[in-house]
């Protein structure tokens, strides 16, 4: 009796495991180039800022230069922490559900989702610098990168996200890391092009 419940738990296993959503290597490798380059996209979007640059409020309610980079280091380590311990973890995602369309609403809505662009986490003061919040932001998009490289399950398991009733799994997750941070290159952008933006 043992042997044969032994033997269907197994078979059991086995074919939900043969449900599960794999992840292709074009997807793997297309996530990799995105959040390469949103990466470098904060690098440009931030470089040679002078302090008074850093530090300019444009007093309409965003944050300064120095305030959204904080925002991105802190919110690249909740959304890796997220991704690696709670996603990963979750129950697994419904045999047979569509994937892509989740992808894609991430990348087409999130990077210009305005109504989001002062979301969790704020200010904390957590860096002595901005120069300082942008290399913490940058070796955590290089663990972002290596943990998409080496990490298998990446669709196996969902847990809901942010935006409605649609669970995610863990790549759309990582999409929405460097989506989000596309985002607030974006604000960034904007706040220097304020016309009392200082010249140096």
């Amino acid at each position: 009796m043992k042997r044969v419940l032994f033997v269907t738990i197994v078979v059991l296993w086995m074919g939900t495991s043969a449900f599960a959503q794999s992840l292709s290597q074009a997807d793997r490798e297309s996530a990799i180039k995105y959040l390469e380059n949103t990466r470098q996209g904060v690098i440009n979007a931030t470089k040679d800022l002078s302090a008074d640059q850093w530090n300019f409020d444009p007093g309409t309610g965003q944050r300064t230069i120095a305030g959204e980079l904080e925002h991105l280091a802190d919110a690249e380590d909740l959304y890796f922490t997220w991704i690696s311990q709670l996603v990963m973890k979750a129950p697994p995602r419904a045999a047979g559900e569509d994937v892509k369309p989740i992808d894609q609403m991430i990348l087409s809505k999130v990077p210009g989702d305005k109504a989001s662009g002062r979301d969790l986490p704020g200010p904390t003061n957590r860096f002595d610098s901005p120069e300082a919040a942008l290399s913490h932001f940058l070796e955590s998009r290089d663990r972002t990168i290596q943990f998409l490289k080496e990490t298998d399950g990446l669709r196996s398991h969902a847990m809901e996200g942010p935006m409605g009733k649609k669970k995610w799994d863990a790549y759309e997750w990582i999409l929405f890391m460097a989506a989000h941070s596309d985002q607030h290159v974006t604000q960034i952008l904007e706040v220097k092009a304020d016309s009392n933006f200082p010249k140096t």
